[in-house]
């Protein structure tokens, strides 16, 4: 039985959840269709985004809604998580129209940080619902995901927008440094996801 508290906590994420995605939909609006008069968003493929990122944001709670259909449950839905693996396409795409990615030498290193210690930490809150155990290979499980998300983001930048674009004679050196920044933040990620899990697992052998 969830109490009260549990149940306005929900609501709270589940409300920021779908603010996450308005806001970034909305932003991804205008840089596709008026992006003539904002010249940061040139050349940056906001046509696939407008497409790709409202599909990636809501993959998650579309899968564990039908799963949590199919087997009949009735558990809400893992809010906090799913809004922290939202939270990262906000704040790209914000990035991009406050110009912060041309105008702030610092904002894309720290942005690929951030933004994986985010989204993998939205991971991680989910699988702490899962049975992987002990809580050390959680966290390296996290880590090895956002890793691997780190590359394939990469990949898709380079084929979307840098293999034909004005940032192609720099790609090597950024795209290397992206990569490095996006698993640091996994790690960072990984090693939080363990140590919640372990206290987890420390408090639940006390009530025991």
């Amino acid at each position: 039985m969830r109490s009260v508290s549990d149940w306005r906590r929900w609501r709270t994420w589940r409300t920021v959840s779908w603010a996450i995605v308005v806001a970034t939909v909305g932003q991804l609006f205008v840089a596709t269709f008026f992006s003539s008069q904002f010249e940061q968003f040139d050349g940056k493929a906001f046509g696939s985004r407008l497409i790709a990122y409202p599909l990636m944001m809501l993959l998650v709670p579309a899968v564990w809604a039908y799963v949590r259909q199919r087997r009949g449950g009735t558990e809400p839905l893992p809010w906090l998580g799913i809004a922290l693996i939202m939270l990262p396409f906000l704040i790209d795409v914000t990035g991009n129209t406050l110009n912060l990615y041309d105008t702030v030498d610092w904002w894309d290193d720290v942005n690929h940080f951030a933004n994986w210690l985010l989204l993998c930490a939205g991971i991680g809150v989910l699988l702490l619902r899962s049975s992987i155990r002990p809580p050390w290979a959680l966290g390296l499980l996290v880590f090895g995901l956002g890793a691997a998300l780190a590359i394939g983001w990469e990949l898709a930048e380079w084929y979307t927008f840098i293999r034909h674009g004005t940032e192609l004679d720099t790609a090597y050196t950024d795209t290397l440094g992206d990569e490095a920044l996006g698993s640091l933040g996994a790690a960072a990620a990984g090693v939080l996801v363990w140590w919640i899990g372990g206290n987890e697992r420390r408090d639940a052998a006390q009530t025991s």
